[in-house]
């Protein structure tokens, strides 16, 4: 197994929310700004990276007939450990991303490479993959929220980068300018793509 192209595919090649359009409801509601869309991405990544190992390792002790609601309980479980440990150490985080954190449980995402890639392989490839599209995630969440943030609220991870002058473009901040700045960026991946070959 070629780990540096399992870990970079979640990067670019299969960026879960640029490419594969995963994880579309935190990725629209959550990224008004950037910590928004670090802390939702953090806490991803984590339940993602947790839940890919543990399934790996039961992948031969669970019954093909029950391994959907197998790996929606260990997903569910630590879930419920980021939710706790976000509460108690990043409360006003977890304030901010409310409801959406317990909602990683059914994050096609997370269920997706559980049933795609963690129940096939081994516990070394169950890591790099959960790692690779974690931080693709991650990363996603990150670009967009700053860019919703910048041109909605002047500012960037809550540091003003503009004087009193400056007019933001409120439709950023509102649902509408996460589905256009979601279109932007997939549309720069693909020109990008299409300059390179």
């Amino acid at each position: 197994m070629n780990f540096v192209k399992e870990f970079t595919k979640g990067l670019w090649k299969e960026n879960p929310i640029l490419r594969l359009l995963l994880g579309m409801c935190p990725t629209l509601a959550v990224t008004t700004s950037a910590i928004n869309g670090l802390g939702m991405g953090l806490a991803t990544l984590a339940v993602l990276i947790c839940s890919n190992l543990v399934v790996s390792q039961l992948r031969k002790m669970i019954p093909k007939k029950v391994r959907i609601p197998a790996f929606i309980v260990v997903i569910a479980s630590f879930v419920t450990m980021v939710d706790l440990t976000m509460n108690a150490f990043a409360h006003d985080l977890h304030k901010s991303l409310g409801l959406f954190i317990p909602l990683i449980v059914v994050n096609c995402l997370i269920l997706g490479r559980a049933e795609a890639f963690a129940s096939k392989k081994p516990l070394l490839g169950s890591f790099v993959d959960g790692l690779g599209m974690g931080i693709g995630f991650t990363l996603a969440l990150v670009v967009l929220g700053s860019i919703r943030e910048v041109l909605g609220n002047g500012t960037i991870f809550d540091v003003a980068l503009f004087g009193k002058g400056f007019l933001p473009m409120i439709v950023m901040i509102l649902p509408p300018g996460a589905f256009i700045m979601l279109g932007f960026l997939m549309a720069g991946m693909n020109r990008i793509d299409k300059g390179i070959s």
